[in-house]
């Protein structure tokens, strides 16, 4: 029997276009195969022998005889390709309406509410690489005092601040302001605190970000486990992501070291439910940053503590790896890439080399979790538990 699930999210690892990428603009993306393409092959041992590379059409990491679990692949549904529709799908809810963008920035009655509520002007409002935007105004951000706002293809209002002009408490309010502006015909996924230190030259963004999410239109898995006394455990951004809905426990992580430690703190713990992980770094640090050499190595150095994950797990555990959506850093653009996700799961009870196939929808694994940990579904998805166990 079933007592935890570790749902292990490696956030932006796609594996190909989807059959209507093109009506996203992502003809041709392939976050993992392209990284592998143009580093000319990448290492990930402990994935492949679980199946990775059995995955039908991953490029650039080669199938095993034998994988130790079983693997498949998944569409997605929900109209979007961002993290907080990948999650939302995977927790078992889908979006028939994509979240609202700002191609061209933030409405004038919008930036004029907000700035009055914060009580000072504010600086960029356009759609900004965030490491860019820093380095375009941070030296003017010291100068005025003023939050830079920009956005990006995604829908998110996000506030980048000093932390030495602007306290974290201070920011994270300006944030909480900012949510209940961007409401109703103005909403918008997330807000995003985006703090950084440094001198005009030399800005760095720190581990402080935190995300301000709107709340799930629906019940998730997360909300059914945890009203049948079931522990949800949030590590990284996951309780941001849900705004806490359906959380019963969270912790926050600087980098994918400290969230792959995090799960492993969990697991040795008595615990039951879902340990649910986001590693974020594969997204904000190499995805936007076009930086592919950095992700393979993000990625191979995620792959060596694997076997650490594994070791802690129990008889009674299952670990299902998946991702959330592309973020193709050999591609156009500094956006997220509309792909298929991974889904590779292992376990002491899960059957080997095991081919799940191609998924429908991100949301059979919501309905697998519910049926593995016998508790309702949320209506959406066909589990496959029967196929691995």
């Amino acid at each position: 029997m079933i007592k935890r699930v570790v749902l292990f999210v490696i956030d932006s690892v796609g594996i190909g276009e989807l059959p209507d990428a093109i009506d996203f603009g992502d003809l041709g993306a392939n976050t993992l195969g392209n990284i592998a393409k143009d580093q000319e092959g990448i290492h990930l041992p402990n994935l492949k022998k679980l199946g990775l590379g059995n995955i039908d059409g991953i490029k650039g990491v080669d199938p095993v005889s034998a994988p130790l679990g079983a693997f498949g692949k998944s569409l997605e549904v929900s109209q979007g390709k961002d993290t907080t529709t990948g999650h939302w799908e995977i927790a078992g809810l889908h979006l028939s309406k994509p979240f609202k963008t700002y191609p061209d920035g933030f409405p004038k009655e919008v930036m004029d509410l907000f700035e009055s509520k914060i009580g000072r002007k504010s600086l960029a409002n356009k759609p900004a690489s965030g490491t860019v935007i820093i380095d375009e105004l941070g030296e003017e951000h010291f100068k005025t005092g003023y939050p830079i706002v920009y956005t990006s293809a995604d829908s998110v209002f996000q506030i980048a601040a000093h932390e030495d002009v602007i306290p974290l408490e201070e920011l994270y309010t300006m944030c909480k302001i900012a949510r209940e502006i961007m409401m109703g015909d103005h909403a918008v996924a997330r807000i995003i605190a985006r703090p950084f230190i440094g001198t005009p030259g030399n800005f760095t963004r720190t581990s402080n970000r935190r995300d301000f999410s709107l709340n799930p239109p629906q019940e998730t898995v997360l909300d059914i486990a945890k009203k049948h006394e079931l522990d949800v455990i949030g590590v990284g951004k996951i309780e941001d992501i849900f705004n806490g809905q359906g959380i019963t426990e969270a912790i926050h992580t600087k980098d994918n070291m400290e969230g792959i430690e995090e799960t492993i703190n969990y697991l040795h713990k008595n615990n039951k439910g879902i340990i649910f992980t986001n590693l974020v770094d594969f997204d904000s640090k190499y995805g936007h940053r076009r930086d592919a050499k950095g992700y393979k190595q993000a990625l191979e150095e995620m792959d060596s503590r694997l076997p650490d994950i594994m070791n802690a797990m129990k008889k009674e555990d299952i670990l299902i790896i998946t991702a959330d959506h592309g973020n193709d850093p050999t591609y156009k653009g500094t956006d997220h890439t509309r792909e298929y996700i991974p889904i590779v799961i292992y376990g002491p009870s899960i059957k080997n080399n095991v081919n799940i196939g191609t998924r429908k929808t991100f949301a059979d694994i919501a309905a697998t979790i519910s049926d593995v940990l016998n508790i309702p579904n949320t209506g959406k998805g066909t589990s496959f538990k029967n196929m691995i166990i």
